[in-house]
């Protein structure tokens, strides 16, 4: 098998067309670009970077099969009835948290997310938008150790490439649950947890596209180890300590 040369200027096509033509007809019949452009590829970015993870963050593992996110939206609960996403990620996660993301699933842990779509292609590491119980153990941790992510995300090598962790639906006051003036109250009016930084086009049309999230993701194992303490998931030191990742239920992020 050839090795990861890089998303070529096509699967950007193709997601542009499918933005101007999201209808399973039009899907259907460019099914073949799809998979060619963005599946395949995105499936041998991810056995690519599950080698690599295994001297960077053993426990973080990833499977070409149930690491990317599906491109069929769920418009049960939505107003917007289009079917299919007009963007393609991929998702790194905990072998003992399973692939479950969000508010998906009770077990979801902090991992390691890349993303692409017609104008934006960014990574992010961390725990997005978790569970009511997972955030809540979150924030004991941040109790616990007031100056932990302070600490974490003032790191040189953290602070020259990410800047800071993402404020997505922070509360304007600290959860009930805490002292209003806890000296760590800025960080748990947080929801989600997670630090993005965006991948220039070059680069993920390239071969060089792993070296850098591999950069990226040593940056963020602080970060995703805490987190996913807090949650109860530990750190391994070899790949050969860790089993086949559970099946889990698919995401519908």
């Amino acid at each position: 098998m050839a090795g990861f040369g890089g998303f070529r200027p096509a699967a950007f096509q193709f997601l542009r067309d499918l933005a101007r033509n999201n209808q399973k007809a039009w899907f259907e019949a460019n099914r073949d670009v799809y998979e060619r452009e963005v599946r395949d590829p995105m499936r041998l970015l991810v056995e690519t970077l599950n080698a690599r993870l295994g001297s960077i963050a053993p426990e973080i593992v990833g499977d070409p099969k149930r690491s990317m996110f599906r491109i069929h939206r769920d418009v049960r609960f939505s107003k917007n009835k289009s079917p299919y996403k007009t963007n393609a990620g991929a998702w790194l996660y905990h072998r003992d948290a399973g692939r479950k993301v969000g508010r998906v699933g009770e077990t979801g842990g902090a991992g390691f997310y890349f993303h692409i779509d017609p104008t934006t292609c960014f990574m992010a590491g961390g725990i997005w938008m978790p569970t009511r119980p997972a955030l809540l153990r979150i924030r004991e941790a941040i109790a616990a150790q007031p100056t932990a992510l302070a600490r974490l995300t003032s790191a040189p090598g953290f602070r020259r490439r990410f800047d800071g962790l993402n404020e997505e639906a922070k509360l304007r006051r600290v959860p009930r649950d805490f002292p209003s003036d806890h000296p760590a109250a800025e960080w748990l009016k947080l929801q989600s947890f997670t630090a993005p930084a965006s991948i220039e086009r070059s680069v993920v049309t390239s071969p060089r596209l792993v070296d850098r999230l591999c950069r990226d993701f040593e940056l963020l194992v602080p970060l995703v180890r805490w987190l996913n303490r807090a949650l109860g998931y530990q750190p391994a030191k070899a790949r050969c300590a860790i089993t086949t990742p559970p099946r889990t239920a698919t995401s519908s992020r």
